[in-house]
């Protein structure tokens, strides 16, 4: 069983930073892609940012591109979010997400592995 650890959340002030890392389990060997969703009360979760393992490359959701940065980290089942002049309404849980056997893209949420979340909160 692979299981999702991330870390990093916490309180900001509109116009700061924070890293979000998430890392898996040792036997995370067959992960194909990881990336990152988020969710507030009341709504349903929202792709923020996906990445593939082997390539590297890419994907985010409009509202995050060019503020928000997905990266391999230095071990091999570590990724991050580098969020970046982050706004009150980036305010959320925000869940690692990995699958072994397809790319972590908008309009699917339908994965094999979750993390717990972490809370993010940007204070205006």
């Amino acid at each position: 069983q692979v299981r999702l650890v991330e870390s990093g959340g916490g309180l900001v002030q509109a116009g700061g930073s924070l890293r979000l890392s998430c890392s898996t389990s040792t036997r995370a060997s067959s992960i194909l892609s990881m990336g990152w969703f988020r969710q507030v009360p009341g709504k349903e979760r929202q792709f923020v940012a996906g990445i593939r393992r082997s390539s590297g490359s890419t994907d985010y959701d409009p509202t995050v591109k060019n503020r928000f940065t997905i990266g391999r980290g230095a071990t091999r089942n570590t990724v991050y979010l580098d969020m970046n002049s982050l706004k009150p309404d980036d305010t959320a849980v925000y869940y690692c997400v990995a699958d072994a056997a397809k790319p972590i893209t908008p309009g699917d949420v339908v994965y094999d592995y979750w993390g717990q979340g972490t809370q993010v909160t940007v204070s205006p």
